[in-house]
């Protein structure tokens, strides 16, 4: 059954992938326009950006433990899933400074000091940053073994953007712990001699 999904996985283009993670967005522009995003707009295209920003981030750092533990081939389809999140990101971040601060900037370095979780939202992005601007091919070339170093950034970004939502609650929900159940799980998998385990 793995072997038929990924051949079919094998027929759906990179590019295919870029379009499809455009979907959530369609869907929270939607849900403004039509008046179903709550009864606080502005704090409702935030987090669900946030949100999809989260489901992007964890979902990259669960395509490696994916192919090892499953089978599952979805390696091709990775620089998307990153470059999305990168993408959902950076949204998220304009919401908040256009929607939120109306691009009042000592208002935004005010709320930094007052909600020290931004900081850390911010944080990840700058350490997403150099990993957007060297997914390209010229940047792996021209970085060599450098490359897969510098993408070791991808962790403690996924790790406080995961925290970033945690402490923005009052008092962290379900749905919160699960997120930071699923950061821990993938973390997990990624140390030496869980890695070889095979499920199939």
């Amino acid at each position: 059954m793995m072997a038929r999904l990924n051949g079919a996985l094998r027929r759906l283009p990179p590019g295919a992938v870029y379009l499809l993670g455009l979907i959530p967005l369609a869907w929270i522009v939607w849900l403004t326009l039509s008046g179903g995003i709550g009864a606080d707009p502005v704090k409702g295209i935030e987090h669900r950006l946030g949100k999809v920003a989260l489901w992007f981030l964890l979902g990259g750092l669960a395509i490696t433990p994916a192919l090892r533990l499953l089978g599952l081939n979805l390696i091709r389809y990775r620089r998307a899933v990153g470059l999305l999140a990168f993408f959902y990101v950076v949204l998220h971040l304009l919401a908040w400074i256009s929607f939120d601060m109306g691009f009042l900037w000592g208002q935004a370095a005010r709320d930094l000091v007052k909600r020290p979780y931004l900081f850390l939202g911010i944080s990840a992005l700058v350490l997403m940053l150099p990993l957007a601007l060297t997914s390209n091919n010229a940047s792996v070339r021209r970085l060599g073994r450098n490359w897969r170093r510098l993408h070791w950034l991808v962790y403690p970004a996924v790790a406080l953007g995961v925290i970033h939502y945690l402490w923005q609650m009052k008092v962290i929900s379900a749905e919160g712990w699960t997120w930071a159940g699923a950061l821990v799980v993938l973390f997990v998998l990624r140390l030496p001699g869980v890695n070889r385990l095979r499920l199939h």
